[in-house]
């Protein structure tokens, strides 16, 4: 994407975006549509489709509405789309004594939890919902990310990670190295079940069709060994069994690194 395309769509922001009431002129509200219902449709089809298959017509089609009924409520199909990444990052379930009241209604008597605890819990939060939202990984990034639930997510981790005792010039680079270790995770998660079921394999159907057509090559030898190592009967289980302990390496450099 061209670098001005980049900036106009950053400027563009809906949560920059000054338009509060996106009527327009000349239409008239449409009746039994609000812009929870087309977040959630929105949705809906991304998770069917996804983005290429996503379309504001599409939309409005599964809607019952005209177009211009949409547009009654989002000025922008981009606006839409970071209204539904904001939707998603509002699945994510966060360590409720990391949240700001202001934010969350955090519940002052909350037995407060250990931060590796509730690292551990915002990232295999992250990691579901990027596996339940194969479109997520694609938005991020693409957008600025700034909406509520994001935000609240954002600040929900830097409070985890500052609990740790990490100086507060590492935090970001702490939080980095989590996310993008989750974000590539749940990606290439989500790919390989969107490949199954186009497939129409089950995922440890396809898993095994491909080990066995490189049973006889020597150079699948080694890689077979350590695979056969690490364990697990199915694929969830070798990818749980994998996830868990990369995210243990990291919070194991991040303790190397804390302030005693």
């Amino acid at each position: 994407m061209a670098t001005g395309s980049r900036v106009t769509r950053q400027r563009s922001s809906v949560w920059l975006s000054e338009r509060k009431t996106p009527r327009r002129k000349g239409d008239q509200q449409p009746v039994g549509l609000d812009r929870v219902k087309i977040v959630a449709a929105t949705m809906r089809l991304l998770d069917a489709e996804g983005l290429s298959g996503f379309s504001m017509r599409r939309l409005a089609a599964e809607l019952g509405v005209t177009a211009m009924s949409v547009y009654w409520y989002v000025e922008t199909k981009d606006h839409l789309l970071e209204l539904a990444l904001d939707a998603a990052m509002g699945e994510i379930a966060l360590p409720i004594e990391a949240v700001r009241p202001a934010e969350g209604c955090a519940d002052p008597l909350a037995e407060p939890r250990d931060w590796r605890e509730q690292l551990r819990q915002l990232a295999s939060e992250y990691r579901q919902v990027l596996v339940r939202h194969p479109w997520l990984s694609a938005l991020l990034g693409e957008y600025l990310n700034i909406g509520p639930n994001s935000m609240t997510f954002s600040n929900a981790a830097q409070a985890v990670m500052r609990n740790s005792g990490l100086p507060d010039d590492k935090i970001t680079s702490a939080l980095a190295l989590v996310y993008q270790f989750v974000y590539g995770f749940g990606t290439n998660e989500a790919r390989f079940a969107a490949r199954c079921r186009a497939a129409g394999l089950s995922q440890d159907e396809l898993f095994h069709d491909v080990m066995n057509l490189v049973e006889d090559r020597p150079e699948f030898d080694e890689p077979r060994q350590i695979m056969e190592a690490r364990g697990g009967d199915t694929v969830e289980e070798m990818r749980d069994r994998e996830f868990t302990f990369a995210l243990d390496l990291a919070i194991a450099g991040i303790e190397a690194l804390r302030t005693p």
